[in-house]
């Protein structure tokens, strides 16, 4: 055991479960699952991988115990039937035999918070609430006899997991979704005995609670809950107090503590913007009133993980994304490689991103996420000379990769440094793991056959390229400078050269309110400058993932920021900036101007290379995106070679 985190690596028990350590790999959707919302060997392999790098207990994501009033979605699990124990014993198996144990997240449904409403069968809920997107479409409450069948489900589905050999249950109580709603005073008005007092607006928690234990005797049963809603009007940690103390006299065995809803959905899935170890004021309003072991989480470092397990303030390390980004985190810090562990960026690009459009889940860093059986790197039948053109983050993916295969590799990067242009956008503390990012490439190539050339640019007629087996080229994009008068004046700075620390004036005007210019435009802001972005789009950050952008946009607010939405900048001056709005022209004081009106892609090079054999083009340099899709096509690339 490594010293440093040796409270998170001590073995423990769980109601009677034995455990290797104190990490828990909390609930995540996967959409994995086949058209019957049924395990498969993809979504067992991935949580196979997970218990195989050390997690003590892992959780699956939510499975349906019922469709009978709700329509289940697509890509969902689902324990509503015998079809299910095939594929949770598979789950079992695979999982226990790296030594891991294993909980399954049971679910009564989603009511008000439904993706998809069916016209002929409105959403259910506690009491007639308005559908959280849609609020012309009222739930329907449920009755009494529909509240004892899906009771009833519960138990049923219970029997299943143990019938699998699954280890533990845990029930998906948080984030507004049904059980929620009933818990929750804002949405549960009923006059009968699941509404009014707390005790009787936790009577359907506590019935399933013992409905599971019935279903499944002797395995723990833990239950995840919001413990402040984030929203006005929402629940808070006074009242989640005393549901809690309901909960545990219940039988429950552990208390997944976190925050958030719907209504404040970053929450949910936090963010970069919102740091690290956002929610441990929720674990430490349950150790407060609470005697069964609780669980934190929340954007979690192993540090304060480390921290709060020794000094009494949680008993387990709820570990989410940080698992999808690196299945091998727990091994990592019992190995004293805490520098190896690959980090989570939380940009959710793929990973909640993914679900929220229907697709399996993915990762921005770890592209062999969902594909552990497949995307095994395993030594090249022909290893060769790998040239990588470009050191940003396809281009270091790609070597990485390459060099795991076997191959011999070079680098050629034409900047001073590693990383392209993850070295300007990680420059905001918030977006420190961009950083954490490049020094892990950094440290990975250290240990593997790959030579980095710096301030070394490469032409299509370079010796480099000369003896090269394959060439990985990945030189990025650069930034537009749209034909506006004043464009080139001296008080101009385009926001890559912002980032990395040019001279700055007091009143800043950001020219683009892309994700570039509204980060910049945040990071001025709190290094005390007065800032105002011009956007001609109709919103500020328009192509960030909602989740993401309704922190940035709360963050943007805070700070006092100015957004000129709807707005065209017409030309530059000395004094500042004249733009064009609904009202008409306008003129914004400045001392500095910051052009963030995008990038365009490096074409010179694939271009002059494109008919040459071996030669493939990969990141913003065939298309400008997402800094995951860059990591995706450098592993692509070199897994193909």
């Amino acid at each position: 055991m490594s010293a440093p985190y040796a409270h998170i690596l001590e073995p423990t028990t769980l109601a009677g479960l034995p455990l290797r350590n104190r990490v828990v790999m909390v609930p995540m959707g996967t959409e994995m699952g086949d058209h019957d919302g049924h395990l498969t060997d993809r979504e067992v392999a991935y949580y196979a991988a997970r218990a195989e790098g050390g997690a003590g207990l892992v959780v699956t994501g939510i499975n349906a115990v019922t469709d009978d009033y709700e329509v289940i979605n697509e890509g969902l699990g689902r324990v509503d039937s015998d079809a299910a124990i095939p594929g949770l014993k598979a789950l079992a198996d695979a999982v226990h035999a790296v030594g891991g144990a294993i909980s399954v997240q049971l679910t009564a449904g989603l009511g008000r918070n439904i993706n998809n409403i069916d016209p002929q069968r409105p959403p259910i809920s506690a009491s007639d609430n308005p559908h959280w997107l849609d609020p012309s479409v009222l739930c329907r409450p449920l009755d009494l006899e529909e509240i004892a069948i899906i009771v009833q489900r519960f138990r049923e589905a219970a029997q299943r997991c143990a019938a699998a050999g699954i280890d533990a249950i845990d029930i998906h109580g948080h984030t507004g979704y049904l059980i929620d709603q009933f818990m929750s005073p804002q949405w549960n008005r009923r006059t009968d005995e699941y509404g009014g007092s707390v005790e009787n607006r936790c009577r359907f928690a506590t019935e399933i609670i013992a409905a599971v234990k019935e279903g499944a005797p002797g395995l723990p049963v833990s239950f995840r809950l919001s413990v402040d809603h984030r929203y006005e009007g929402g629940r808070t940690a006074d009242e989640s107090k005393r549901i809690a103390v309901i909960l545990e006299a219940a039988g429950l065995d552990l208390m997944m503590a976190d925050e958030g809803s719907y209504e404040a959905m970053d929450y949910v899935f936090p963010p970069y913007y919102l740091g690290d170890n956002c929610m441990m004021g929720a674990a430490a309003a349950m150790k407060e009133v609470l005697t069964i072991p609780v669980l934190g989480c929340g954007n979690l470092t192993p540090e304060r993980a480390e921290s709060a397990i020794a000094a009494g303030e949680m008993e387990f390390a709820g570990i989410g994304r940080a698992l999808i980004a690196d299945p091998e985190w727990t091994n990592k810090l019992a190995d004293d490689r805490r520098e190896d562990i690959r980090p989570c960026i939380r940009c959710n690009q793929m990973c909640v991103g993914n679900a929220f459009l229907g697709k399996a889940l993915g990762c921005a860093v770890n592209p062999m996420v969902g594909m552990e059986r497949e995307r095994v790197l395993t030594p090249a039948s022909s290893p060769g000379h790998v040239v990588v053109v470009g050191a940003g983050p396809a281009g270091l993916e790609a070597a990485r990769v390459a060099a795991l295969r076997g191959h011999t590799v070079d680098v050629y990067e034409k900047s001073d440094q590693l990383g392209g242009v993850l070295w300007p956008a990680a420059t905001p503390e918030f977006k420190k793991e961009l950083r954490s990012m490049i020094f892990w490439w950094e440290r990975q190539l250290r240990d593997l056959p790959v030579t980095v050339h710096l301030e070394t640019e490469i032409r299509d007629d370079s010796p480099e390229l000369a003896e090269a087996d394959a060439v990985i080229l990945a030189t990025g994009s650069s930034p537009i400078a749209p034909p506006i008068p004043g464009i080139d004046g001296p008080n101009v700075v385009d926001v890559i050269d912002a980032h990395l620390g040019a001279a700055l004036g007091k009143r800043i005007v950001v020219c683009g309110g892309g994700l570039s210019g509204a980060d910049f435009a945040l990071e001025a802001a709190q290094n005390g400058h007065d800032v105002t972005v011009v956007e001609m789009a109709d919103g500020i950050a328009g192509d960030l993932l909602m989740i993401n952008r309704i922190t940035l946009l709360r963050d943007l607010a805070e700070a006092g920021i100015t957004l000129l939405t709807g707005h065209t900048v017409t030309s530059i001056d000395e004094s500042g900036v004249k733009v064009g709005g609904p009202d008409g022209p306008v003129h914004v004081a400045a001392d500095t101007v910051i052009s963030a009106f995008g990038v365009r892609p490096e074409t010179a090079l694939p271009t002059a290379l494109a008919d040459r054999p071996g030669v493939v083009a990969v990141g913003d340099c065939v298309r400008p995106a997402k800094v995951g899709d860059a990591i995706n096509a450098g592993f692509e690339a070199a897994f193909s070679l």
